[in-house]
Parts: C-alpha cells; structure tokens; sequence
C-alpha cells in the first residue's frame, strides 16, 4: 500500500496554479495527430472540482458558435501541459451547473476584485 502511496504521489505535479470554481482559465493540452504532437489551448470557466489526489479532475465549460463546450481535464495528466489563470470569479456555488441553462451576459461568472 505504502508503493502504491508513493506513485501516486511522484506522479502529482507540483507547479499547478490553485484554480477554483468561477476562474477563467486557459488549459494547454496535448494532442496528437499522426506522428505529430501539437498544443491547443482551451479556454473557459471551471465549472466543477471534483476528487482529490491524483485523481483530481476539473470541468471547464465554454461556449463556441453557440454551443456549449464542456471538457474534463485530469489535473495530473501528462496530456494536460499547462493551467492558465485568465481571471478570477466571484461565485456562491460549489459547482456552476446551472450556467448550463443560461444564455448570453447571464452566463457571466462576475470578476473577484
């Protein structure tokens, strides 16, 4: 169990930024296509948080010509390359489902000062 403990743990990474509910954020992600490795921003509000530890994952939510866009990123996935806080929001909820529903400027997360 102690092994176990320890891979978890030297597999974590170190230098992720505290993101939280409500943050604009911009995810860098790995993508292969053929033989090539390219990395492709997305960007959008945390939604959600969810787990702990190594299997901690976190929703980012963005609309894109109309349609919402929702991705879960494992936070220490190898495929996650960088987390970008673009800004901080000021929200009430643990968790933004309802945005879900919303259209327009009522979807905005308003900014923490």
């Amino acid at each position: 169990m102690d092994a176990l403990k320890f891979m978890a743990e030297s597999c974590m990474k170190k230098d992720l930024p505290t993101v939280n509910i409500g943050d604009t954020v911009r995810v860098g992600v790995k993508i292969r296509e053929g033989e090539r490795e390219r990395i492709q921003a997305f960007e959008g509000t945390v939604i959600a948080k969810k787990h702990g530890g190594i299997a901690e994952t976190f929703t980012v939510r963005r609309v894109a010509h109309g349609v919402g866009i929702e991705r879960v990123f494992p936070i220490h996935s190898p495929n996650v390359v960088s987390v970008e806080v673009v800004r901080s929001g000021k929200v009430r909820r643990a968790k933004l489902y309802y945005l879900r529903d919303r259209v327009g400027k009522a979807a905005k997360v308003k900014e923490a000062k």
